[in-house]
């Protein structure tokens, strides 16, 4: 089929889209022309405003409208406790299912060598600086339970004993209400080395 040079351009932008293919994206651009077109209007308004006016937060990193985003301008968080993420989206995470009233950083990546990303690249050396205050007592690292989120969080944790900051690094393991015989075995067994005290 020979579409249009402005539908064919359309379905190629959806596609940058993780996890959007050709034909989810086709699918995508025909619902919004054919059935949707000020839903099309609500997006292409809503994505222009987010594109210039989101940036970083200057203390944690994350994505804010604000210059200092909303977590880190509430004088109700406890500025003792950074806990230290890969991205915007885990700050969300924590900030929906939990009770975490301390403060973030957010890194942008992890680290990852052979891909040519250094402790600069995921603004360590940014992190080094708020260290060196003062203010920070314990440092939870929430890096994703991979092999470049556990070297970050090994990294990390040795910057914060250097100026004496206590690093901790949340639980991985069993999630709450399941059975162990349908787990995974590398999920066993960070639960067997990651168990506490009772």
């Amino acid at each position: 089929m020979n579409e249009s040079h402005l539908i064919k351009r359309l379905i190629e932008a959806f596609q940058c889209l993780p996890g959007v293919g050709p034909k989810s994206a086709q699918r995508m651009s025909y619902y919004l022309l054919e059935r949707n077109r000020d839903g099309g209007r609500r997006i292409v308004q809503a994505l222009s405003d987010a594109v210039e006016k989101v940036g970083n937060c200057k203390y944690c990193r994350t994505l804010d409208e604000n210059e200092i985003c909303r977590i880190c301008a509430n004088a109700s968080r406890d500025r003792s406790q950074l806990c230290i993420l890969e991205t915007p989206t885990d700050v969300h995470a924590i900030e929906q299912s939990t009770s975490y009233k301390g403060l973030y950083f957010v890194l942008m990546g992890h680290l990852s060598p052979l891909d040519g990303i250094g402790p600069e690249d995921i603004g360590l050396d940014i992190l080094a600086e708020r260290f060196a205050k003062g203010m920070i007592k314990e440092v939870i690292l929430a890096t994703n339970p991979t092999m470049e989120g556990e070297a970050t969080a090994h990294y990390i944790a040795e910057m914060a004993k250097d100026f004496d900051i206590k690093p901790s690094r949340i639980a991985f393991g069993v999630p709450f209400g399941s059975e162990l015989e349908y787990l995974d075995s590398g999920t066993l067994s960070h639960a067997i080395m990651g168990r506490r005290d009772l």
